[in-house]
């Protein structure tokens, strides 16, 4: 979904510039960096879970010894 938005975004964004339309303009700016932030907390969540996964297997490991 986060691409999607991103491009609506910029879609608004050069409307807006073509129209001469500011509001229009800005409602792009903001869906587009709407969706860049959830994309970066999707990236912080896999990395977070992968860690978690991580220290799971290094747990075992040690118990195991």
């Amino acid at each position: 979904m986060g691409f999607l938005d991103k491009l609506l975004g910029r879609g608004k964004k050069a409307a807006g510039d073509v129209t001469g339309d500011a509001s229009l303009r800005q409602e792009g700016v903001h869906q587009e960096q709407a969706a860049a932030a959830e994309e970066r907390a999707e990236s912080y969540e896999d990395l977070a879970q992968s860690e978690r996964t991580e220290a799971a297997e290094h747990k075992a490991e040690q118990d195991q010894s």
